[in-house]
């Protein structure tokens, strides 16, 4: 039992002293020491199941709610909480006469805390091969009604959802004598309807996707959902928005994979510009399975490049544009050694995203105080969203990929395997830079790189033009991706001029013909992929 410091203060009258516990959890961490901390106020502590008997099983007294309620547990467990000696017992509102009154005609107890969390829904649907049948099992009914009446009754009843706030809890009723106030009761109360909604929204949405209720659970990967339920808790407030004025928060799923939930290993708190920009270099190095590096700034990449190392690859990113690279965003699909970190170290950049850094390479960054080292687990975006007056826009990610045996070639003039090479290293990197999109890149000694890149224009012809002006590398024999068809032979003028010799497009323009015509008469090979990458941010 835990000795209570004598100077604990009176409980003034907001607060309520809790005397009945309920506690009925799947997640037991720090069960045993908070259930302590209830019995050394002398709480009465009821239970079902398997919480029962993890509080049994360490020596803690402990009631089994058939014992409270007069009924046994039954179905298998699907009904031990609903009746109305649970329910009765946490909604009656203790100054209602009325309800002092039936409450004492049907002999029901008051339960001043509920300590409950729900069956991990999403995690079990989520399994590889999981049945329909096992789906549905794993929905709980009971502990959601239970959190909803006590978050309901929070003027009387304390609703205990997270094990985060054991701690607090416990240190609170130590300091008031076993009671907690009305503020953190509504505070928990608060928490327990998110909580309930998320779930619901987590079953919902699962559901709406299983295409046969038997057998094995088969999930839709193609139908949008009727509903967009957005399930995401605030993380932390950020300093302000993309400018000082804006307010500005991050939200996170809950989940340790993404940029949301990277974890930050030094450097200043990430403004949210940061994590804009950390976001669109992880997406775009992700595109490679050889070491990477990618030089973003403002979301569009200045430099990319791979390489045999993820020194090689960085010099060759930081070369196709070294003025712009300056204060940018660095994203590296590998760990980062010291040799990298001693050759990014010269240049200041604002953050640095990769899957794990070096402790020699954490020991070559330390020196440099404010930038931002930041891990990150690969995860997928199935759907992205974008926010419009009055709705949503939903869309699926732009994941689609392509091969150099998917290339249809349409020029008289076949590339060369090192164009071709070329080729599909520029067409992943134009996917992510916005519209409408010119990437010149070469590929050499086996790997890609960025030479020049036209990004955001309003003309296919200026983004040409102002991605050869961009290059400080040379733009002879290099290619030119282009994010969606020409619908004229200018664009492609200006991309062999400035010296590409081999171009990828996706092809579909009425006009197609006489780009290719034109790419003829210039002696400039040409692909095209039948596929668009527009990306308008």
């Amino acid at each position: 039992m835990i000795e209570h410091d004598i100077d604990s203060l009176a409980a003034p009258t907001d607060f309520r002293k809790i005397r009945r516990a309920l506690l009925s959890v799947t997640d037991k961490t720090g069960l045993i020491d908070f259930a302590r901390v209830l019995l050394s106020f002398q709480v009465d502590l009821v239970s079902t199941g398997g919480t029962a008997r993890a509080l049994r099983e360490a020596g803690l007294p402990v009631r089994d709610i058939s014992d409270l309620t007069g009924f046994p547990e039954m179905l298998d467990g699907r009904v031990k909480t609903l009746h109305p000696k649970v329910h009765g017992g946490i909604l009656h509102i203790r100054d209602n006469e009325g309800h002092r009154a039936s409450v004492a005609e049907h002999q029901i107890e008051p339960i001043d805390m509920v300590v409950v969390n729900l069956y991990a829904f999403e995690k079990s649907a989520n399994r590889p091969g999981v049945s329909f049948a096992d789906v549905i099992e794993n929905i709980d009914i009971g502990g959601p009604s239970m959190v909803r009446s006590a978050a309901k009754n929070f003027a009387d009843v304390a609703i205990v959802t997270c094990v985060a706030d054991y701690a607090r809890l416990a240190d609170e009723m130590v300091a008031y004598s076993g009671s907690l106030s009305r503020t953190t009761r509504w505070n928990l109360a608060k928490t327990a309807f998110a909580i309930t909604a998320a779930y619901d929204a987590g079953i919902a949405t699962t559901l709406e996707s299983i295409e046969t209720p038997n057998g094995s659970a088969i999930f839709s990967q193609d139908r949008l959902p009727a509903t967009i339920r957005v399930n995401e808790q605030l993380l932390k407030v950020l300093r302000y928005g993309e400018n000082p004025h804006q307010k500005a928060a991050l939200y996170t799923d809950g989940s340790e994979k993404g940029v949301a939930n990277a974890k930050q290993l030094q450097g200043k708190e990430l403004s949210y510009n940061n994590i804009v920009d950390l976001d669109a270099c992880w997406e775009l190095v992700s595109e490679f399975d050889e070491p990477a590096v990618v030089i973003i700034k403002h979301t569009n990449p200045c430099g990319a490049s791979t390489g045999a190392t993820v020194a090689e690859a960085y010099l060759r990113a930081l070369g196709a544009d070294p003025v712009s690279a300056f204060g940018g965003v660095i994203g590296i699909n590998r760990e980062v050694d010291a040799v990298a970190a001693e050759q990014i170290a010269k240049l200041f950049v604002e953050a640095i995203a990769a899957p794990s850094f070096t402790s020699e390479a954490l020991e070559r960054f330390g020196a440099k105080k404010n930038l931002r080292l930041i891990e990150i687990l690969p995860t997928e975006t199935p759907r992205m969203l974008k926010q419009v007056s009055g709705g949503l826009l939903v869309q699926d990610a732009d994941q689609l990929s392509i091969s150099e045996g998917q290339l249809q070639i349409v020029s008289k003039r076949k590339p060369t395997a090192e164009e071709l090479r070329a080729m599909v290293f520029a067409w992943r990197v134009c996917k992510h830079v916005k519209s409408n999109a010119i990437v010149y890149a070469r590929f050499s000694d086996g790997h890609g790189q960025t030479v020049g890149i036209g990004a955001g224009q309003m003309s296919r012809v200026d983004a040409a033009r102002f991605g050869a002006m961009k290059a400080v590398l040379p733009l002879n024999d290099t290619v030119a991706a282009s994010d969606a068809f020409f619908p004229f032979a200018d664009g492609l003028e200006v991309v062999a001029r400035a010296g590409a010799t081999a171009v990828i497009q996706p092809g579909g323009s009425v006009r197609d013909a006489e780009v290719i015509e034109a790419a003829d008469r210039l002696g400039v090979a040409m692909v095209f992929t039948g596929v668009r990458h527009f990306r308008h941010g």
